[in-house]
Parts: structure tokens; C-alpha cells; sequence
């Protein structure tokens, strides 16, 4: 062989390493066997972590990219490997995260033919991802991966895959491997940012809604300039709360899951809503409600970095194309407006985002949102909280005040098993920060198998779990709809402090509030991972209420 050629596996590391590709997430499979063994020889650059199932490594992969602000690179193999993958990568598209899937793929002489685990990408994850492409030529691996990754960090970032024929691998060609990407984003217009400081000297009960991906450090501090010189009441997206100091005096609470009612009222009655970077989803939009289509009752300016988000449903006032470093940069050099008009409604919006953090009784020995209080107050504020979904992540997001960007991991895609994978993530990214990954018991027996992973990288990381015994918020809706009929929701499940002693954890069982924080002491001074667990009351599905109450409301409503 030449000394100018490269095999395609080698060719495909090299261009990962050109574009600063420092960790990637596997799950090993005979159909990339060449690119694993050219793996082997950038063991120095990349840090190839082994995942124990391909949701576990995709959905790291996409916490990974949340903490890093660069695409989170994941390897699988064909056929049960890539759908096993889709859960982590449905997760990046709808949390708006940049993610590259690599698939091994059939050899391309069996393409067409149903060989042994053959699917066809493009249709399969079409509509998943961004970008979808096959790389057949091993000489062109640079320009494709190049693209993937442009693709996946430009406009409103998200997932691309690239599959990857196992021949092509071993294939050896001659590539330049190019320059590494340059991510790019609209800035906004000085036109625009006129129109928008001339519509917010005019409003009388503005408000703003941040959301989205993009953010950084930098970005998040010029926006909340921005906010506290005009004296703005801020509202975060489902699940984005790290975007602003949920201690500061202008901000007001979350627009998602389990809104407060009062701030629902407060969204309702602005006459101006800022939205940043949000997506007007369903959950934020409370189900197309909160805005009325096609124009809102509010006047409306939104801020996106994907073109294709403006105008998507609702017909906003002022529309701007921009990166949110690019947007919250220039709305930070703005001259402020005199805000002193609406600075009742904002110290209203903060007290009764605050009255929501305050404890609440609880069915059981076990009070949540005690034990959310105690973590609150004496974690680090740049403390990592990871969650999965289910109803237990309420008290999580609920009862704990996030103070720092880059401090909450949660899947705006409500997709469990995330969790686990995620809480591994962070432990990598930051072994010097504390990092606390909440499950529920349904949520962490989807991808707790991950825990594997943290003990073989010895991971400082806090894994609790959550176990009520039920699919606790399929449960809550089934006695809301169809009360005293139980059908599917319960859970029969193992001692979740003695399995993770099987993996050589640190593990420990929590009945009662006063046990939770000497338990969680001598978590984080064990060597290595840990896990919690923390069996609550089946009663306590939400926080002030019980499926008692729920089954007995909804009877009454029907009777």
C-alpha cells in the first residue's frame, strides 16, 4: 500500500480528529470493524466510551453535545443497533441537539438484497434527522463528514446520520482531509433590533420566554443583561431552565408540563412576548392554547435560529433569524427602556414562581419536595441535575432552583431512559463538578444498564432512583380519564440498591425524608459512582395531590 492512501476507517478517524472530536459513544458491531481498529490508533485524541445498549450511547451522546456546545458523536451498528439508536436520536431532533450517528453498514455488493440486518437509512430516519446520507466512496469520507457536521451545528442544530457500508471501511483511497467546520448563524439585523426596542418602549406588561439550543456561557450572561436593564420578567421553555438564574428577582417560572396557573394568567395577559430561541411547541404552547393561531392575542416577537421556525404555526409581529449568541450580543449593546411601568408584575410573576418552590405535604414518610429543598440548598451551583421523564422529574424541576447554564439535562422530548445515560455524560465532560441523575424506577430500567458504564470509568456521579412501583404518570392520567380502572401501569421491581452493588456501586435504600441527606453524604464520599434509592408512597403521583384524589375527582366529575 501506498503511504498517500488510507483505509476508509482511517480516513473517517482522521477527519473526527480534524474536527475536534474528542469523546464518541459506542455500542461495538462487526459492521465497523475497520473504523474500530483505526480507533485504536487515536486512543490519545478520542476517547471512545463502550455504552451498554444504543439508546444508553445516543442519548449520551446528545448530553454530551447539550454540555459541550459540539456534536456529540455516537458509533452503532447496522439493523437492531440504529433502531435501538433512534430513541436518543428522536431526542436530538426534538431538543434541537447536534448529534452525528454513525451506522455500520452492509457491504455495499449486498445493498438491495435484505442482507443480514439490512435497512435503508434514508427512508428509516428520514424524517428524524437533519441530513441522511451513505458513504460509499471512501475518498469523499472528509467532504461528507465535513457536511455532517455543518449540517448538524448551523441554523437550529440537530441530529445527522451517515451510514457507513462495511467494505468501505477497509477500503484504502487517497482524501485531503480539509479544514475543521465552522458553525454558522444568522445575526440579527440592526433593522430588526430597532423594531424590537421601539416595540418594547411601547408595551405595558411585556414578558420574555427563552428555549431552544445554541446558548453558551457568554450568550446566557448578555441576555440576562438585556432582561435586568429593562427590568423584564423571564419565563424558560419546558425543561431549558438553566438559560436564566431561577434566584434572580425578574424571573417568573416554566412554560411547560405542570404550569403555574398564575403564570399561565401572566403569559395570557402580556401584551408583548419576546420569545428567544423557544420552539412553540405543544407542551409550551399548553396544547395551541396559551397562543391564539394564526395570530397571537399578545404581540409576539421570536428569535430562532432555524428559519424554518418562523411562521411554523403562529404569525409573530417581528420575525428574526438569528443565532442566539448573535441575537442575545446585540440586545445586550441595546439602550434600555424604561421598565419601571411593569415592575409590579414582575416582583408579582417572581413570588409566585417562588411560592411554587416551597415544600408541600407528601402521602408518605418520603417528601420529594423536601428532599429536592435540601439539594437546592447545599449542592454547588454549577451542580449537574440529569432527569429522564416520567412524573418523579416534577419534583426535580419543580422544587430545585437552577442557577447556572449548563447545570440541567432533561429531554424536552419526554423520552425516558435518558437519565442514566445523560448522568454518565456529565461525569465525563466535568469529573470536577457534582453531577446528580434523577429516575424514575420505569425510567431506569430502560437504560439503567448504564450504570456499567459509570462504574468502568469510575464516575463521580449520584444516581437516584425514584421507585413508586408504577409508570407513575401514565398512571395519573389513567385515574384522571379512567378512574379505578388500573390497566398496565404497575410495576413489579428488583432492589434497586442491591443491583447497583452488583455493578460495584455504592448503593443504599431511602424510606423517610431525615434519611435522604446523610445517605446522599455518604454517597458523594464513596469511590466511584453511586445509587440512591428512594421509595415513595404510590399515593404521591404529583406534588400536593394523590391518586386517591385524583380517582375520587374524576369520579365525582363523572357522577
Amino acid at each position: 500500500m501506498s503511504s498517500n492512501l488510507r483505509t476508509g476507517g482511517q480516513i473517517l478517524v482522521d477527519a473526527l480528529k480534524l474536527h475536534g472530536v474528542d469523546t464518541a459513544f459506542c455500542v461495538p458491531g462487526e459492521s465497523y470493524l475497520a473504523t474500530l481498529d483505526a480507533l485504536h490508533d487515536a486512543q490519545d485524541a478520542i476517547r471512545l466510551v463502550v455504552c451498554r445498549q444504543e439508546g444508553g450511547a445516543a442519548y449520551a451522546a446528545e448530553a454530551y453535545a447539550k454540555l459541550t456546545g459540539k456534536p456529540g458523536v455516537c458509533f452503532v451498528t447496522r439493523g437492531p443497533g440504529a433502531t435501538n439508536a433512534s430513541v436518543g436520536i428522536h431526542t436530538a431532533r426534538q431538543d434541537s441537539t447536534p448529534v452525528i450517528l454513525l451506522v455500520g453498514q452492509v457491504a455495499r455488493g449486498m445493498s438491495g438484497r435484505e442482507a443480514f440486518q439490512e435497512i435503508d437509512f434514508r427512508r428509516m430516519y428520514g424524517e428524524m434527522v437533519k441530513w441522511v446520507e451513505q458513504i460509499d466512496d471512501p475518498a469523499r469520507v472528509p467532504e461528507m463528514i465535513s457536511r455532517a457536521f455543518h449540517v448538524a451545528s448551523s441554523g437550529r442544530p440537530g441530529p445527522v446520520l451517515l451510514a457507513l457500508p462495511e467494505d468501505m471501511q477497509s477500503e484504502p483511497a487517497a482524501a485531503a482531509d480539509g479544514t475543521p467546520y465552522q458553525p454558522v448563524q444568522a445575526s440579527p439585523s440592526s433593522a430588526d433590533m430597532a423594531k424590537l426596542r421601539d416595540m418594547l418602549s411601547q408595551a405595558k406588561r411585556p414578558l420574555v420566554l427563552l428555549g431552544g439550543s445554541g446558548w453558551d456561557t457568554s450568550a446566557c450572561a448578555d441576555i440576562a443583561r438585556f432582561a435586568e436593564v429593562n427590568n423584564l420578567p423571564v419565563t424558560a421553555a419546558f425543561r431549558r431552565q438553566d438559560l436564566y438564574d431561577n434566584r434572580k428577582p425578574n424571573y417568573a417560572g416554566v412554560v411547560g408540563l405542570g404550569m403555574n396557573a398564575k403564570l399561565r394568567k401572566t403569559v395570557e395577559g402580556a401584551d408583548l412576548v419576546l420569545v428567544i430561541g423557544a420552539q412553540l411547541t405543544e407542551i409550551v404552547t399548553q396544547g395551541y392554547t396559551l397562543f391564539d393561531f394564526p395570530h397571537p392575542r399578545q404581540k409576539m416577537i421570536h428569535v430562532a435560529a432555524g428559519i424554518e421556525e418562523l411562521g411554523k404555526v403562529h404569525q409573530a409581529d417581528l420575525l428574526i433569524n438569528a443565532g442566539m449568541g448573535e441575537f442575545a450580543a446585540a440586545a445586550a449593546a441595546l439602550d434600555a427602556v424604561d421598565g419601571a411601568g411593569w415592575a409590579g408584575l414582575v416582583k408579582q410573576a417572581h413570588d409566585d414562581y417562588e411560592a411554587t418552590t416551597r415544600p408541600v405535604e407528601s402521602a408518605g414518610a418520603l417528601n420529594m419536595s423536601e428532599v429536592m429543598g435540601w439539594l437546592d440548598a447545599n449542592l454547588p451551583d454549577d451542580a449537574i441535575m440529569a432527569n429522564g421523564a416520567g412524573n418523579f422529574s416534577i419534583w426535580v424541576h419543580r422544587f430545585f432552583h437552577y442557577k447556572k447554564y449548563g447545570t440541567q439535562l432533561a429531554p424536552q422530548s419526554g423520552s425516558m431512559g435518558y437519565g442514566v445515560p445523560a448522568g454518565v455524560a456529565a461525569g465525563l465532560v466535568h469529573p470536577d463538578r457534582q453531577v446528580v441523575s434523577f429516575s424514575g424506577d420505569g425510567c431506569f430500567l430502560m437504560n439503567g444498564q448504564e450504570i456499567a458504564t459509570a462504574a468502568a470509568n469510575r464516575l463521580n456521579v449520584v444516581f437516584c432512583v425514584v421507585n413508586n412501583a408504577m409508570y407513575g404518570t401514565i398512571r395519573m392520567h389513567q385515574e384522571r380519564h379512567y378512574p379505578a380502572r388500573v390497566s398496565g401501569t404497575d410495576l413489579v421491581n428488583p432492589d434497586f440498591a442491591a443491583l447497583a452493588s452488583a455493578y460495584g456501586l455504592h448503593g443504599e435504600v431511602v424510606n423517610k425524608t431525615a434519611d435522604f441527606a446523610p445517605a446522599f453524604e455518604r454517597a458523594t464520599q464513596a469511590e466511584g459512582p453511586a445509587l440512591i434509592e428512594l421509595r415513595v408512597d404510590p399515593e404521591d403521583v404529583v406534588p400536593g395531590n394523590t391518586v386517591t384524589g385524583l380517582r375520587e375527582a374524576a369520579l365525582n366529575a363523572g357522577s
